[in-house]
């Protein structure tokens, strides 16, 4: 019979988190400028006689963050244009919503063509179509290459997207790999990571926050700043933390 295996964390402390400005382009906050909270039980289920929620097949993905005047107004635009992505070979993937400003909103799409996503983002039939739905300021687009993505089911819905440059991709992941329990120790579990389309130097990083006091202490700490030494990290890396409000299948 196959047996399900459950882990719980309770977390639950204050927020105050320090993401991106508004106008022309958002800007980030160091690392080390980033406080969060969750108020939020996490469970991890997985089924031994199921394939691996481990998905190591690289998976080519647009995201885009711009703010919005209305969140629930945006939503119903967003979706009435799906097939002008289809077309462009496009799949809506994830939503989510800035920790501190609601109305800053994440979407990462699915890519087929990444030549076509980026055609797509510079037509001006997109643009018109994000006007219509009340985006303000410049949005910002990403296009990147996850190589790791864990599917398995988890309650927690907070994210943290983090980029940085490393010397070399290869050393840097073999060091990430290693720093696994490390993580998870520190309330972060890994949900993806790749690198930026055209740069394997770029790396993009998607966590999941399960306990904050713990990630927050460990986001300042000297242990990650040694570890980030050692795996080739050659910058600053900068955190937008966002709510899963919506996925899609």
């Amino acid at each position: 019979m196959n047996q399900l295996r459950f882990i719980s964390v309770f977390a639950y402390v204050s927020v105050a988190v320090s993401l991106i400005s508004c106008g022309g382009q958002h800007q980030e906050k160091n690392a080390t400028d980033t406080t969060i909270i969750v108020d939020s039980t996490v469970v991890v289920k997985t089924d031994p006689g199921t394939t691996s929620p481990i998905v190591t097949t690289p998976q080519q993905m647009m995201v885009v963050r711009h703010k919005v005047a209305n969140f629930s107004k945006w939503l119903p635009s967003y979706e009435e244009h799906d097939s002008m992505r289809q077309a462009n070979q496009l799949h809506s993937y994830v939503i989510g919503r800035g920790m501190q400003d609601s109305n800053v909103v994440v979407v990462a799409v699915k890519v087929d063509d990444m030549e076509k996503a980026k055609a797509f983002s510079k037509d001006a039939g997109l643009k018109k179509a994000m006007q219509k739905g009340g985006v303000t300021g410049t949005p910002l687009f990403a296009f990147v290459t996850m190589t790791y993505q864990d599917t398995v089911s988890i309650a927690s819905d907070v994210r943290s997207w983090t980029t940085f440059t490393v010397k070399d991709w290869d050393a840097w992941q073999k060091a990430f790999t290693e720093g696994q329990q490390e993580r998870l120790d520190n309330g972060l579990a890994v949900r993806a990571y790749g690198h930026d389309a055209d740069n394997d130097k770029k790396i993009v990083l998607v966590v999941a926050v399960t306990d904050s006091a713990k990630a927050n202490a460990y986001w300042k700490s000297d242990m990650l700043k040694q570890r980030r030494m050692a795996s080739g990290v050659t910058d600053e890396p900068q955190r937008f933390i966002f709510r899963v409000v919506k996925r899609y299948k």
